[in-house]
């Protein structure tokens, strides 16, 4: 599943991004980027393997670590500290109902895996249009790695609401120069993001994103830590806001043919804090 090795910027309106002044394209750069990101995708196709590891999550107001368990089936996952304390019996018993219901509703079940795929159609969308959104250079090189900067290409047309965002988006990738793969990327918008021509809203200028990505096992790279920092206005008043901070760790390759309920008893069953210390 591309889901949890992908990030999408979550946008909810339809956006129009200020143009910016590009660079020429450096065609050899954009090639680079256009074979990483097919590298990306098949690899994705090829991948079926599944994972069990600390999420430690953090947004205004919560600072939770879960542990997950991924499953063919699906993925379970458990509250074991919140704001760095382990919960208490009542709110751990909380957590082990909300297991069993899920692993009891096959409509729960199906609703994160509409998800999932949802989430990865986004993720592939974003993968082929990033060679062709952007305007490509090398930014510089190390004996392992290329890192290509990118900036708007204002002859390009988003296709979805996440495309128009993410378009005005600034940064760069640092690509594994022996495998082709993507390690790290980031970005700033370059520009503010009005909704329905400022009528709705606004997404400010300076907001970043970052997401770092790792090699768990041969050929095996998953996302370690994602930073999303975006702040904004809609509907003349409200405020929008996109901060979230997640950190994966002590990943461990879920046995194959583990089932969504033989998961949810190791969770059940295990010690919060072995769990946490894993």
């Amino acid at each position: 599943m591309m889901a949890a090795r992908w990030i999408v910027v979550p946008v909810a309106f339809v956006a129009f991004a200020l143009p910016v002044f590009a660079q020429p394209q450096d065609t050899a750069a954009q090639s680079l980027a256009r074979n990483v990101m097919q590298t990306e995708l098949e690899a994705n196709r090829n991948d079926h393997t599944r994972w069990q590891y600390r999420s430690h999550y953090q947004k205004p107001g919560e600072d939770f670590l879960f542990y997950v368990i991924e499953t063919d089936g699906g993925a379970v996952k458990k509250k074991i500290r919140a704001s760095g304390k382990t919960l208490n019996a009542a709110e751990l018993a909380q957590e082990d109902k909300k297991i069993s219901d899920f692993v009891s509703s096959p409509s729960e079940q199906e609703k994160q895996r509409k998800n999932g795929r949802e989430d990865d159609k986004r993720a592939e969308d974003m993968l082929r249009m990033m060679p062709d959104a952007f305007y490509w250079s090398v930014k510089s090189e190390t004996p392992d790695t290329t890192t290509l900067a990118f900036q708007p290409n204002p002859n390009f047309t988003p296709p979805s609401m996440e495309a128009r965002v993410f378009a005005a988006m600034a940064g760069e990738i640092v690509v594994d120069k022996e495998q082709h793969r993507m390690k790290l990327m980031r970005g700033t918008l370059v520009n503010d993001v009005t909704f329905g021509w400022g009528l709705f809203g606004r997404m400010r200028k300076g907001g970043t994103f970052s997401v770092e990505r790792r090699e768990i096992s041969p050929g095996k790279w998953i996302i370690v830590e994602t930073h999303i920092h975006i702040d904004g206005k809609a509907l003349l008043f409200k405020s929008i806001s996109e901060q979230e901070d997640e950190v994966k760790s002590g990943f461990r390759m879920t046995p194959s043919g583990t089932t969504l309920q033989q998961a949810a008893t190791e969770l059940k069953q295990q010690p919060p804090d072995t769990l946490a210390q894993r």
